[in-house]
This record gives structure tokens, C-alpha cells and sequence, in this order.
């Protein structure tokens, strides 16, 4: 799976903000991007990206905050544009960095210099947590933490790819035999969730089948659509496609297509069904501490990172789902409510959500 930055974003023209931090993202920044005019604020910080910085953006009038800490950048940094206003751009942790104004390559030195003695400090303070067990417990497990992350993952549905996908009602109907009973794996007020099978290799997804007989499903249909439409985060469960069609009665028809996720809930590993008490399954401390900071950064992301905050407002056990390796992915943004930037400079933000109301017991106090 491709970790670089798609060069296709220049494509993009009316583009005035980009923000992707802490993306494990490789490669050259795209030249690409020195088309985008209206560009007003790039931020890429804590990526791996390198190679040198496309001169050409310091030709970019309208750019005003340009953030580009924390990879592994080499080679010359440009002192004209918004190269020339030190306080508008940030390219420390790049310590293959040279040239620059002279402000610039003040703070840079400093850096590097700060970094050795907190490298050094770093090393006494391991020796004294060597012996401490709690310490040495919690060192363990960020470093086990960090270990997996960086492991390179083969995507979910590897015949997709990052192409967009397009099934029919009846590519649906024989993906799940149907509609069989036997392939349900849950369901709610709001339709029916399949186990699904599509292409010539066999991809396994999940196939959300809509209940339309719910006049709040074309709402929430609208609401998940529009949330996922633009956000990518390695902890939300990924959306495949959309069906919006007719069935052979006539009848509307929608579905939405998520990469399978095998190890079912975090629900369903903290509450084991009566027929499955004997069955030996549970989750490790470890696991448990993992799954939590996989949520905490997916919150984070989705209030602080995308474009436009997003609050999920049903974030509950059942709609926290585990792949194969136990690494948890958000689901479910029926219920979302969109924050949108204020205009002409309102002290308020616009909300886009739908009248209903989160899980009780999970919804928080602003949405009940």
C-alpha cells in the first residue's frame, strides 16, 4: 500500500487548506502542490517524508502558514515568499536542513542542539526506570506500541485499491447470497450489517443495508456519506462505496460498503452472548491500553485535524470494531454532527447534524 502524498491533490485548484499531520506519510512533498494558488495553510508536521522542499512554493502569494516539522526533509530551504517570514513557517526536527534566513538557521542550530541534551538526559533517566518496575511496565508497552504502528500493513481489500468502487443492487444481492440470513453480523434501528463477498479474488466486506422503512435512515444516510466523504485516519473503519439504487420491486434501495472487520466489537469482547460464556476469549491489559489510545487518537483527528470538526456523538463499545491485528476503527457516523467554520467572523460555529439523539448512557450532555 502507497504511503506517499497523492500528487493528484494538485488537481485540486480552489485548495486553500491542507491539513495532515501524523499520517506516517513517505516520499517527496508533490510538486503539485506549488500549482495550488489559493494555498493559505499547509501543514504535513510528524510525517516521514523527504527529499528537498519544492522551491516553487515560496512563489505561492496567498500562502500564509506553512508547517513542515518533524520528517526527514534535507537539502536547502528557501529564503524568499513565506521562506522569508520566520515566524510563519516551522521546519524544525528536519536536521538535514541548511541555508535559510538568517533566523531561520539560528532556530534550527538551537535545536539540534537542545535534541543532544535531551538525547542524553533521555539515557540517564532510562538507567533510573530500568529499576522501577511500574516505570519499566509503561516503557514496554510505548515501545511495543510504536513497534506496531510502524510495521507496514497489507491494506483490508487488496483488489480495491484506492480506486472508487461501484456495485450494483445485484452485485450486493449475490455478495450476500441474497441477503441470507446467515450472513447478518448486525443490525439496529437503522438496517441490516452483511458479511459480503465481491470481485474475482474474494474481497470480504461489510455491507450496511439500510432500513428505509425509517424515516430518519435518508438523514443519517446523508449525515455518514458527507462525514466520511473526506477524512482518512488509520483508526476509522474505511468506506468502500455507496449504493443508492432501486430493488427489483421498485423499491429505493441504499447501502453503504466498509472494509470487514474480523474481530467483530469491542462490544462483543467485553459482553460474551449467553451461549458463548464457556468460550475462552478476552483482552489483555495491553490490548485494552492500545485500544484506548487507538480512540483517543481517532477523537482527536476528528475534532482538532479534519476539515470541519466532527463529533460522533454515538461512540459506544458496539461501534468500535477490531481488525486482525486488535487495532480498534471507529464506525457508525449516522448520528454525526459536522462543525462548520464560522462565517463573517460569527462567535459562532454552524452545526450540520439531524434531530436524533446518541445511545443513551454513550450520548454526551449537549446531544441529549
Amino acid at each position: 500500500m502507497s504511503r506517499e502524498i497523492p500528487s493528484s491533490i494538485g488537481d485540486c485548484s480552489s485548495l486553500e487548506y491542507l491539513y495532515m499531520s501524523g499520517n506516517l506519510f513517505e516520499g517527496a512533498i508533490p510538486q503539485s502542490f506549488t500549482l495550488l494558488k489559493g494555498f493559505q495553510d499547509l501543514n504535513l508536521p510528524h510525517n516521514n517524508l523527504s527529499g528537498q522542499i519544492p522551491k516553487d512554493l515560496q512563489n505561492l502569494l496567498a500562502l500564509e502558514s506553512l508547517d513542515l516539522s518533524f520528517n526527514n526533509l534535507d537539502g536547502e530551504v528557501p529564503t524568499e515568499g513565506i521562506f522569508a517570514n520566520a515566524s510563519a513557517i516551522l521546519v524544525n526536527g528536519n536536521d538535514k536542513f541548511c541555508g535559510g534566513i538568517a533566523e531561520l538557521q539560528s532556530t534550527c542550530t538551537n535545536h539540534n542542539y537542545t535534541k543532544r541534551g535531551k538525547s542524553n538526559a533521555l539515557k540517564i533517566v532510562l538507567a533510573i526506570i530500568g529499576v522501577v518496575l511500574g516505570f519499566l511496565l509503561i516503557s514496554s508497552f510505548f515501545t511495543l506500541y510504536w513497534l506496531r504502528r510502524s510495521k507496514s500493513k497489507p491494506p483490508s481489500t487488496p483488489s480495491i485499491g484506492d480506486q472508487l468502487l461501484k456495485l450494483s443492487y445485484k452485485e450486493l444481492f449475490q455478495a450476500t447470497r441474497g441477503f441470507f440470513s446467515t450472513n447478518i453480523i448486525g443490525s439496529d434501528s437503522f438496517g441490516s450489517l452483511y458479511k459480503g463477498i465481491i470481485g474475482h479474488d474474494e474481497t470480504i466486506v461489510a455491507i450496511k443495508v439500510l432500513n428505509l422503512q425509517n424515516p430518519r435512515v435518508y438523514k443519517s444516510f446523508m449525515v455518514e456519506c458527507k462525514a466520511l466523504r473526506n477524512i482518512r485516519h488509520q483508526n476509522l473503519v474505511k468506506i468502500l462505496t455507496s449504493c443508492s439504487s432501486l430493488d427489483p420491486k421498485g423499491k429505493d434501495f441504499k447501502a453503504l460498503v466498509y472494509e470487514f472487520m474480523p474481530n467483530e466489537s469491542l462490544d462483543d469482547w467485553l459482553h460474551l452472548p449467553m451461549e458463548l460464556q464457556n468460550y475462552s476469549r478476552n483482552l489483555s491489559l495491553l490490548q485494552r491500553l492500545n485500544i484506548t489510545i487507538d480512540m483517543a487518537s481517532t477523537l482527536d483527528y476528528l475534532h482538532y485535524y479534519c476539515c470541519g470538526a466532527i463529533v460522533h456523538c454515538d461512540l459506544k463499545p458496539s461501534n468500535i470494531l477490531l481488525d486482525n491485528d486488535m487495532i480498534a476503527h471507529v464506525s457508525n457516523f449516522g448520528l454525526a454532527r459536522l462543525l462548520l467554520e464560522p462565517e463573517n467572523n460569527s462567535s459562532q460555529a454552524q452545526t450540520s447534524t439531524i434531530e436524533i439523539k446518541g445511545t443513551i448512557g454513550y450520548a454526551t450532555p449537549s446531544n441529549r
